[in-house]
């Protein structure tokens, strides 16, 4: 009969842990979201492009594409290339990607704009870039259409690589970032 009652409490133990695939919000989570969401900019908030920049559907439509407008062709609107993370508070390799996309933000201040877009906030974002897992990113160049990937790599430096490369490859067209 123990054993009945420690399986089915560990059943519950889990169910609260991954239901709907979210994290149970403990208190340290819920810390860590806060301190996540206060790192954020907001437009306008960002003269200096040295942090990334949260937008909603409005703000995309302005900075970066009017897909209302233009259903058929990719027509980009900002004037630097941008990448777009498509995350959600609760996803914990949003969280990691989170700290390696300041830093960028500041690594490549005035070459390119970094955008996030909360999954939860922005359903209809994602539901147009066909966005199904989190992390997602959107790279637009100036020129030609826009990159989609989704996921990161196996470790922090490694995923920070990734970027760097994705960005010199995708955002600023060079032909040989690894040697750069």
């Amino acid at each position: 009969m123990k054993k009945s009652w420690y399986w089915l409490a560990g059943i519950l133990v889990m169910s609260a842990i991954s239901c709907n695939g979210q994290p149970a919000k403990t208190e340290e989570v819920k810390a860590e979201v806060t301190a996540n969401s206060e790192q954020v900019a907001r437009v306008g908030d960002n003269v200096s492009g040295q942090s990334p920049v949260h937008i909603g559907k409005a703000d995309f439509l302005r900075l970066v594409m009017d897909y209302e407008k233009n259903t058929e062709n990719w027509v980009f609107k900002g004037e630097k290339p941008c990448l777009i993370d498509f995350y959600a508070d609760w996803c914990a390799p949003c969280r990691i990607t989170s700290p390696i996309l300041e830093d960028l933000a500041k690594q490549y201040a005035g070459q390119i704009n970094i955008y996030k877009v909360d999954v939860d906030a922005e359903q209809e974002l994602a539901a147009v870039f066909g966005v199904q897992s989190i992390p997602t990113f959107l790279f637009c160049p100036m020129e030609g259409k826009p990159t989609i990937s989704s996921g990161i790599a196996n470790s922090p430096e490694a995923t920070r690589d990734l970027f760097i490369q994705q960005i010199e490859e995708l955002l600023l067209m060079k032909e040989n970032p690894a040697t750069l």
